[in-house]
């Protein structure tokens, strides 16, 4: 699926298969292609990836076997982006290796009067409020400032 060729796809589906490859475990495999590989480049891969996961689950062998096939056929067609896989593995390097700062005080959420009391959520911007639903504000801390994770690649139209 990776390689983007169908015709492999189904080939080593029909293998995995005949050698008794438990079917879930193939529909995860798809699910996680569909988020890893495929990724923003058709975000549609991982609702497809998921209900054929689910199908397979209800439905069982011999059937399942179709369910799969679609599924990884629709990923092994699907354009590509890691664009996510990479951004969510270098924060999680930050956060693990990094002094990443404190969540500024005007996004943090204030459930209770105590904590409006001590500056939570003071000077938020609600986005709705805003033509386009968007409004500059500050989100990440300030050690983290200019840091940017998504880079959506170049080739690739978000839609």
């Amino acid at each position: 699926m990776r390689g983007s060729d169908p015709d492999a796809t189904i080939f080593y589906l029909a293998r995995a298969l005949n050698g008794g490859e438990d079917p879930l475990f193939l529909a995860r495999r798809i699910v996680i292609c569909a988020s890893e590989d495929v990724g923003m480049a058709n975000p549609n891969a991982l609702v497809v990836a998921n209900s054929a996961m689910q199908a397979v689950h209800m439905i069982g062998m011999p059937e399942a076997k179709l369910i799969l096939a679609e599924a990884a056929v629709y990923v092994a067609t699907s354009k590509k982006s890691n664009a996510t896989y990479l951004a969510i593995n270098e924060a999680i390097h930050d956060v693990t290796t990094k002094d990443t700062g404190e969540i500024p005080m005007s996004i943090r959420n204030a459930p209770i009067e105590k904590m409006k009391e001590l500056g939570y959520s003071e000077g938020y911007l609600y986005p709705h409020d805003f033509p386009g639903h968007y409004v500059e504000q500050q989100y990440l801390p300030d050690e983290m400032l200019g840091t940017k994770y998504y880079r959506p690649d170049e080739n690739i139209k978000i839609e």
